[in-house]
């Protein structure tokens, strides 16, 4: 996701400005070159992805298990904190369960590369690697497709046993073979606000008063893709961005498959009557809330996925539909209850909150795609809700 070409390069932050009010200035520029007023998805995306500046593309520590760094004996803070942590933090059994679906998806397809889109600290590609190496899977090209500088480093660091197969692209090329894999990359996606109030619809976006950022509506021909019940007011999002995004790669993809883990729902649940204050929220410090005016730049902003859309989009690029189903089901189904049964205590809590449901099992789904001849894969086998979309 690229900010608009037409503005002017964000400016580098110094000592006496500060990453925080370049990011604002950055942000207020934009805004005023579009007469006052952002759409949501134009703010969100800004304050997630402005060159260097913002939350994904500065250098502060974004994924691990600790919200903040270890207090030493004189008072300070050794290490940096951390927002979230993300299922291939929490246990090496996630990555190494996922293989094995896409061990199948390689040799179905008949491709050799994976591609990962969003790989944080490159925890998952290890996995993966380490994992297929150990069954003989053949993989002569790991690409990771991420904008930020400061999470390559990371991910060099992380995986510098596996170098050799390791690249990094900036963009997609017009076209490519592989098993495509995104752990909680669409959730992060910019997304549009649609408000009902008093029965008319409108579209929710971001004005400066007074210095501060704040809510301000818009009339809006926009609609939700299902009709909400009800004429109670109602706030809720749409996707342009991830459907795009999964568009695209259909476009783009010659032969191969997706995995896309997120948390979200089917359309029918997603805008359900009753789901009337939106599933935007912000990540901070291992603590959540659902304000993404405060505190821009410094925490992860999200929203749910909804997964019809997802796979009507890929459809409508050539894809063609794997299996939809928690991620409860799909590791279950690649095994990794049997993974769990020779591994250490701690690693076998860990796993148990991935498959639990009052935990990340059921909030958490899974879809496959492929394109290229269809083949029945594990991790649908039992559990599947394609129905559902």
């Amino acid at each position: 996701m690229k900010t608009d070409p037409s503005l002017p390069t964000p400016p580098v932050p110094d000592e006496s400005t500060g990453l925080l009010a370049a990011l604002h200035a950055h942000i207020a520029a934009a805004m005023q070159q579009a007469g006052g007023w952002l759409g949501f998805d134009r703010f969100m995306e800004l304050a997630l992805y402005a060159p260097g500046l913002g939350y994904y593309a500065n250098g502060s520590t974004k994924f691990g298990t600790l919200p903040q760094g270890t207090r030493e004996k004189d008072g300070s803070v050794k290490g940096a904190g951390s927002d979230f942590v993300t299922a291939p933090e929490m246990t090496a059994l996630f990555g190494y369960t996922v293989a094995q679906p896409v061990a199948q998806a390689l040799q179905a397809t008949g491709t050799f590369e994976i591609w990962e889109f969003g790989a944080g600290t490159g925890a998952l590609a290890k996995q993966l690697l380490t994992a297929l190496k150990a069954m003989g899977q053949r993989v002569d090209r790991y690409t990771i497709v991420d904008l930020s500088e400061s999470l390559k480093e990371r991910q060099r660091h992380t995986l510098h046993a596996h170098l050799d197969v390791l690249h990094w692209a900036d963009a997609l090329p017009a076209a490519m073979q592989g098993v495509v894999v995104g752990n909680e990359v669409l959730d992060a996606m910019p997304v549009k606000l649609l408000a009902r109030v008093n029965g008319t619809w409108l579209e929710r976006g971001v004005v400066l008063d007074n210095g501060a950022w704040a809510w301000a509506d818009r009339p809006t021909d926009l609609r939700p893709p299902l009709e909400i019940n009800g004429a109670h007011d109602y706030l809720t999002e749409i996707h342009p961005q991830a459907e795009a995004f999964v568009r695209t790669l259909g476009d783009r993809l010659e032969r191969g498959a997706l995995f896309l883990l997120d948390y979200g729902f089917p359309e029918a649940e997603y805008y359900h009557e009753q789901r009337h204050m939106g599933t935007v929220m912000c990540h901070r410090a291992h603590l959540a809330d659902g304000n993404p005016l405060e505190a821009v730049g410094l925490k992860d902003i999200t929203a749910h996925v909804n997964f019809t859309g997802v796979a009507v989009a890929a459809q409508d690029a050539g894809l063609e539909l794997l299996g939809y189903t928690s991620q409860a089901h799909f590791l279950m189904n690649c095994g990794i209850v049997e993974l769990m049964q020779n591994a250490s205590l701690p690693e076998r809590v860990a796993a148990q909150k991935l498959i639990l449901e009052h935990e990340m099992g059921e909030l958490f789904k899974v879809i496959g795609l492929v394109k290229g001849p269809l083949f029945d894969c594990t991790g649908f086998a039992r559990g599947d809700r394609t129905h559902r979309l």
